[in-house]
């Protein structure tokens, strides 16, 4: 016999249901731990915590909120093993059960994780994250591979980007799976296609828009890391959000955290260099019509000068100017010429009068020997030594007794 149904044959509405579902449940896993690998990690910007708790058969959502999340988001990290502890709830608007967890401590790191990690150290030993095997992106690409899923978000915010910043550019899309078994393989010969191609891509996107660690798995895989290592072609990856790293990310030629922001990346430069063109072009415009107004103003002002009319008045200024230095200059030369002849008949008779000749005239002589020796002194002669004597009008001749 069946139990006895209480709700038999009685009408709800959804969020009747729900609410019922949400107190029975709340009523009877309260102060409960829930033990599983912490996957679809997402911290957004109000600092809550939502996550998924998955063992092999079932998932689990829970949800920390940032009053709790402050105290134990170190706890919480994707691919970790954990156990929390708080409340089972329903979500009631998505009749959707979880549990609020308040604390959580960390048993051990998930499988994928550890996978994860000692694939990277050992590709990392190799040396496929070394800087020095880094290709340079182009600064001017023309022709891009997309490799992603021909259905996915990620492949139309690329090509959103793209035609948007460069329509000119050429497209490839190398449709592949991006998840699931069969992913990697396909990833890693789209890879070796696209080196194959004539005339060669100038540069490859690989990415795929965001989920949890085991969604994001096929950029995890060696075969894809070996893959991107080993194209000729610069490699841009772009996996899942910002807050998502793959394996594909450290070998990479470049990380980028969305697909989008890949395709920004790819057009950057071309963008800037028509944005510095049009600046450049706008300036050019403006100098000309700058010059163009100051060359009309000083051409107004030239046409309404009246020198332009009466080109002489350029001159006659000056030439007064000269007619009145020339008749300065000529009255100085006078004065200096009469001041000279002044000063010069003033000196000849202070020479004069000083002179040989106005001393004989005021009755001295000069007596010389026939050598022409003046005499200063009685030793200078001798008896019977003829001797001259200079006066005034002439010369007396004697000898000495």
């Amino acid at each position: 016999m069946e139990p006895e149904a209480p709700f038999r044959g009685q009408v709800f509405t959804v969020s009747a249901i729900n609410l019922a579902l949400k107190q029975m449940t709340e009523g009877v896993f309260r102060g409960v731990f829930v033990e599983g690998e912490v996957s679809n990690l997402r911290e957004p910007a109000s600092g809550h915590i939502y996550f998924d708790l998955k063992d092999r058969e079932a998932v689990l959502s829970g949800v920390m909120f940032k009053w709790d999340a402050r105290k134990y988001s170190g706890q919480l990290q994707e691919g970790m093993q954990v156990r929390v502890g708080g409340d089972l709830s329903c979500y009631a608007k998505q009749s959707k059960f979880q549990i609020i967890a308040r604390t959580a401590e960390a048993l051990t790191k998930g499988n994928l994780f550890l996978e994860f990690e000692k694939l990277k150290k050992k590709l990392e030993q190799e040396g496929l994250f070394a800087q020095e095997h880094k290709k340079e992106i182009p600064a001017y690409p023309q022709r891009i591979a997309v490799i992603t899923s021909p259905t996915g978000a990620a492949v139309r915010d690329i090509l959103s980007v793209l035609k948007r910043r460069s329509p000119h550019l050429e497209i490839l899309i190398i449709p592949t799976l991006v998840q699931g078994d069969e992913a990697a393989g396909q990833i890693a010969q789209a890879l070796a296609d696209a080196n194959k191609f004539t005339p060669k891509p100038d540069v490859i996107l690989v990415g795929r828009g965001g989920g949890s660690m085991e969604d994001l798995w096929a950029f995890n895989e060696e075969v894809v890391a070996r893959a991107i290592f080993k194209s000729k072609i610069p490699v841009i990856s772009c996996v899942g959000h910002e807050i998502d790293y793959t394996i594909a990310d450290f070998v990479a030629d470049l990380r980028a955290p969305t697909p989008s922001a890949a395709a920004e990346l790819v057009v950057k430069n071309s963008q800037n260099t028509r944005e510095h063109i049009a600046a450049l072009q706008k300036r050019l415009l403006q100098s000309v019509s700058l010059f163009y107004e100051r060359a009309k103003r000083r051409y107004d002002l030239a046409v309404g000068n009246p020198v332009l009319k009466r080109p002489e008045l350029l001159t006659q200024t000056k030439e007064q100017e000269l007619d009145d230095l020339q008749i300065r200059l000529e009255n100085a030369i006078r004065e200096k010429i009469t001041d000279f002849s002044q000063r010069f008949e003033v000196l000849s008779q202070k020479l004069t009068a000083l002179g040989p000749q106005s001393v004989l005239k005021r009755g001295y002589s000069i007596t010389r020997k026939q050598d022409g020796t003046v005499i200063s002194r009685v030793g200078q002669t001798a008896p019977g030594e003829t001797i001259y004597v200079q006066v005034q009008d002439g010369m007396i001749y004697t000898e000495v007794k």
